[in-house]
This record gives C-alpha cells, structure tokens and sequence, in this order.
C-alpha cells in the first residue's frame, strides 16, 4: 500500500518545498480507531518521512535500534 522505504529516502535538496504537505494543514478525527488515525494521517501528510512547517522542511528520521514510525504515530495520534 505505502512505499515507506522510498518515502523515508527522500532527500530534502531535491524536494520542491511546494510540494509538500504542511502539517499545520492535517487533522486527524481523534475519534476513530487508532489503526483509521494512523491511516489517516499518512493519507494526508502524504510522506510522513518529509513534510513542510510552514516554510521549513521537515526530514524525519529515526535510529534502527529506537522507536518505531509506527510507534511514534501512535503516540502522536493518540493525543
């Protein structure tokens, strides 16, 4: 469904920062089930790896031996 490797290999100095969603602009209904939230979000945000701030991008990264993407989701959208 998702290419999540391609998207977390983005690289910043080739991305249009026009192109990218900004995260000012997601909203997630807190009100669905955890696994719809994340579905969601990702729906929106398009690349949850790289993703404007009003005019700043934002690359995401996270070790291999920490918290997971998935992990980190659920902590956002659980809020």
């Amino acid at each position: 469904m998702y290419n999540f490797d391609y998207m977390k290999d983005v690289d910043i100095n080739d991305v249009d920062i026009e192109n990218l969603v900004d995260i000012k602009d997601i909203s997630v209904d807190k009100t669905l089930p955890r696994d719809k939230r994340i579905e969601e979000y990702i729906k929106q945000i398009k690349n949850p790896y790289c993703y404007r701030c009003g005019k700043f991008i934002v690359k995401a990264s996270f070790s291999d031996n920490g918290v997971s993407m998935e992990e980190c989701l659920k902590s956002i959208l659980l809020l």
